[in-house]
């Protein structure tokens, strides 16, 4: 890696880092089995988009809430992941997540997050789109896939950098 890359991928991370919205603390994850994965949200998943197939599921328990992570793929392979949470009236999805590359942001997005960060280059894009239809877009920084450095929400036309995480 030549110096003057090793430098800007130094300073684009230290610019996400200085964003970062704060670290997820006590957050208890377990890997289970698709078939040992409640009925009810097993169909809520498989119902929500025609031939969705779940091909692995994690229990999250955060704040006191419990989700599934439902993760799968649709018929042409791409890849799709539904944030179930529990409530007392049954399973809801509250989120909706697919990866996408960078240059798939919409330039609004891009352009708030470069603001915010500026040399920005995050390794992963996350696209949580809401029940509301908001759209949070999570940024990664290089070398910290586990929690987003940015998070910058979509709602119509405008995008604003999020100062606090994310509930979901």
């Amino acid at each position: 890696m030549n110096r003057k890359f090793a430098t800007l991928a130094t300073v684009a991370a230290g610019a996400l880092a200085a964003c970062a919205t704060p670290p997820t603390t006590g957050v208890v994850i377990t890997n289970i089995a698709v078939d040992e994965t409640p009925a009810e949200v097993r169909a809520l998943a498989v119902g929500a988009v025609k031939g969705f197939v779940i091909a692995e599921v994690q229990k999250k328990v955060r704040d006191g809430r419990t989700y599934y992570d439902v993760e799968g793929e649709l018929p042409d392979g791409s890849e799709l992941e539904f944030d179930i949470l529990m409530t007392a009236a049954g399973p809801q999805i509250v989120e909706t997540q697919r990866d996408l590359d960078w240059s798939a942001v919409p330039v609004a997005v891009r352009a708030a997050a470069e603001a915010a960060a500026p040399g920005l280059s995050p390794v992963r894009v996350i696209e949580s789109t809401q029940t509301d239809g908001t759209v949070i877009f999570e940024l990664f920084a290089p070398g910290a896939p586990s929690d987003p450095a940015i998070e910058v929400s979509w709602a119509g036309s405008v995008a604003a950098i999020l100062t606090e995480r994310w509930p979901h």
